[in-house]
């Protein structure tokens, strides 16, 4: 066993397998703007995801923030505060304004509950977001949406390989972005991709994400570069044919953590067994109730850091409460995800962790 067990692990191929399909890039020299390996990843993401339109991006964050501008919205956006910066950074740098929703405790995904009384004449989209890859209620969100002409962009950036009664999450809303940064459950280094359903608003998010240009004399848009390189296409295509025998080594891990964490008095997992829903297990989150466990999240935290395992405040703070937006005057309610932010603690894992990383993990929190 290792002695210092961290919070994740980039997964990555084998190494022969990488550099070998390096070479056609040392001989073609096409290290960017759209080349083929890029264009065989778009191809093999779209029958992932089962969609019809999909476009790889250099990054996650630029993935959602270029698909809210390639929608044309304005005014407010209702959002969860229960979420990475990257979600609320892209909606402000949109210049829209975030309007904060409260969470179900038991996922930790927008409560539908919650959003109808946010909607003003002003809100033109909801950004719900699949936290820890665990599926918002999409039905909800989509009654809410249609009645009051609505958006929906979906972050998903957690939820790559999420099925939801046998279809890919991407198919739900208007649109939804994944990360493929290298914590992923499946990465291309950095990168990420963004799918839109409407084939108008695709091609604006195409000219967006490449300065505009249409051709070598046309600059239709206004545009920036969020182009993915070969370099991290490569990588995608080398990790895609592993996904699934990781996502089953990710999941026995979960089911052994669920096991073992059962009876612990005071500790909350999430529900990895309903049936329609097809899990990635990107993150193992818990949940500390301080009242019943007798020490808090934080304690925990440094405890386990002394045994050199470290772990992730993840929420935590709730991005409502960062400085940067404190001068948005926000004066709704999120009470659980105030909550919730001061007790999850996400524990180590990854496919190469082993089992009786886990057993120790669980034995230290179980005394």
């Amino acid at each position: 066993m290792n002695d210092k067990i961290f919070v994740t692990r980039p997964s990555l191929p084998d190494f022969e397998e990488y550099t070998e399909c390096l070479r056609d890039i040392w001989s073609t020299r096409a290290l960017t703007n759209l080349g083929k390996h890029v264009q065989e990843l778009i191809k093999q993401l779209k029958d992932k995801l089962g969609v019809e339109y999909c476009l790889a991006m250099c990054n996650g964050h630029m993935a959602l923030e270029m698909t809210l501008q390639a929608l044309e919205l304005k005014g407010e956006v209702i959002t969860t505060p229960f979420t990475f910066a990257s979600t609320t950074h892209a909606i402000v740098r949109n210049n829209l304004t975030p309007v904060f929703c409260d969470i179900k405790e038991n996922d930790c995904t927008i409560d539908p509950d919650k959003i109808e009384a946010l909607i003003t004449d002003k809100t033109s989209a909801i950004v719900p977001v699949h936290v820890y890859g665990m599926p918002c209620d999409v039905d909800r969100i989509k009654e809410i949406a249609d009645k009051h002409h609505l958006k929906i962009i979906y972050d998903a950036a957690h939820a790559f390989g999420v099925t939801l009664d046998g279809k890919g999450i991407a198919n739900f809303g208007d649109a939804s972005m994944f990360s493929f940064h290298a914590t992923k459950a499946f990465n291309t280094i950095e990168g990420g991709c963004s799918v839109i359903h409407d084939a108008n608003a695709m091609l604006k998010l195409y000219q967006i994400h490449n300065f505009g240009i249409m051709s070598e004399e046309s600059v239709e848009f206004v545009g920036a570069n969020a182009k993915m390189n070969e370099f991290q296409a490569v990588m995608g295509l080398c990790n895609l044919k592993n996904y699934e025998a990781n996502r089953s080594k990710r999941k026995a891990l979960v089911e052994l953590y669920c096991e073992l964490l059962k009876d612990t008095e005071g500790i909350r997992t999430l529900d990895y067994s309903q049936e329609r829903i097809g899990y990635n297990y990107s993150y193992f989150p818990i949940f500390i109730d301080e009242s019943i466990y007798g020490m808090n999240r934080d304690q925990v935290y440094e405890i386990l850091k002394e045994q050199e395992i470290y772990t992730r405040k993840y929420f935590y703070p709730i991005t409502c409460n960062f400085k940067c937006y404190k001068d948005l005057g926000f004066d709704g309610r999120v009470d659980v995800a105030e909550r919730v932010s001061k007790q999850v603690l996400t524990l180590p894992l990854y496919p190469e962790l082993e089992p009786e990383n886990v057993e120790r993990i669980c034995t230290i929190l179980k005394k």
